[in-house]
């Protein structure tokens, strides 16, 4: 399942197309703070995919959730996870990709 989340509303700033999987077997808590509308948390499932929009300089926290606790596992800044979209020459079909 892919859940798309708007990390920000509409507050004047440029904010970028992300793209995120937990791939692991275990609940994670992605998290951004330090934004101008307040702060950005979902849980995301094993195998579950994540699109959110997010300022280029954000940075997505993943953290381990466990019944008792939660762990820092990765910082990523948002522009690494940031969404293109090309233009296919061959077909003319739009392909997305992130890099």
């Amino acid at each position: 399942m892919t859940q798309h989340s708007s990390a920000s509303p509409s507050d004047g700033t440029d904010r970028v197309l992300c793209y995120y999987i937990n791939a692991t077997s275990q609940l994670q808590m992605a998290r951004i703070t330090h934004l101008a509308s307040g702060c950005f948390e979902r849980l995301i499932f094993p195998g579950q995919r994540l699109l959110f929009e997010a300022p280029p300089d954000a940075l997505l926290e993943i953290h381990s959730s466990k019944a008792t606790n939660t762990s820092l596992l990765a910082q990523i800044p948002c522009q690494q996870l940031r969404v293109y979209e090309k233009l296919a020459s061959s077909d003319r079909t739009h392909v997305v990709e992130r890099l």
